[in-house]
């Protein structure tokens, strides 16, 4: 039997009010900040020689610049929408097009609906990290 104590169980949610913050890499900062900002409509907050970051509803995103990257497989950042067919058409306007797996079904424009009915896409930004909108 595991036995909390006040003070464990005030540190266990010490963080659960406090704002996130997102990390991912870039090794493309200028392309990345055209990305976030221009393409995506993220308000850019600032920059510097280490990263730049954006605010997303609520959310900031540090872009961290790196000398080296090796993009995962997997997401890394992703958004709920409404309308998700709407978004990804909207992405195809600015040159943004989804990722098409062999493995999973996929309708024409990429979207993927899984079993419960939910729908996901994913797309990369410039350095090749995937993200994805889910509805």
């Amino acid at each position: 039997m595991v036995v909390i104590s006040k003070l464990n169980f005030k540190i266990l949610f010490l963080l659960a009010d406090k704002e996130l913050k997102s990390f991912f890499p870039t090794v493309k900062p200028d392309a990345a900040k055209s990305f976030y900002r221009d393409i995506l409509g993220l308000k850019l907050l600032s920059e510097d020689n280490y990263a730049l970051e954006f605010n997303s509803n609520g959310t900031l995103l540090r872009v961290i610049i790196v000398q080296e990257l090796k993009p995962q497989l997997f997401t890394v950042l992703g958004w709920n929408v409404e309308d998700i067919s709407s978004a990804v058409k909207s992405l195809n306007l600015k040159g943004i097009f989804c990722e098409k797996y062999d493995f999973m079904q996929q309708d024409i424009l990429g979207i993927w609906t899984s079993p419960n009915g939910s729908k996901v896409a994913w797309f990369k930004d410039p350095n090749g990290n995937v993200l994805s909108l889910s509805e």
